[in-house]
């Protein structure tokens, strides 16, 4: 899977603050990341409807066995909400079994570098 381009789901005002957060996934086989792949779409679906998201991207590296997310937020409640409701958060808690690590990352930055560049992003998690 190439990396999925941004999308902004809601308009992020000019001159504000987003939360950012990364994440980063390696599965412990091919057949975590093959689900992780296949659950993708789904969850994808969710961010591109949820309140306060103001973009998201994913990179997929499914033969590394490994999967980038990056989102921006209108605020902490917002991305909370998301990850805690369906479908993100019982598909979360299914693959979590699936997973041999997963760091995340949040920040502050201003709507107007929206969106975000990943070489940045993977700069921060070295």
């Amino acid at each position: 899977m190439p990396t999925l381009p941004w999308t902004t789901p809601n308009t992020p005002p000019a001159g504000a603050e987003a939360l950012v957060f990364a994440s980063r996934f390696e599965t412990r086989t091919l057949w975590g990341a093959f689900k992780f792949f296949l659950r993708t779409p789904t969850v994808w679906r969710h961010v591109g409807r949820a309140p306060g998201a103001y973009g998201a991207t994913l990179k997929a590296q499914p033969f590394k066995r490994t999967f980038w997310t990056l989102s921006a937020w209108e605020s902490p409640e917002a991305l909370k909400g998301f990850a805690a409701s369906a479908p993100h958060g019982p598909v979360a808690a299914g693959l979590r079994g699936q997973m041999k690590d997963a760091q995340f990352l949040t920040w502050k930055a201003p709507t107007d570098d929206l969106p975000l560049d990943w070489k940045d992003v993977l700069r921060r998690f070295r």
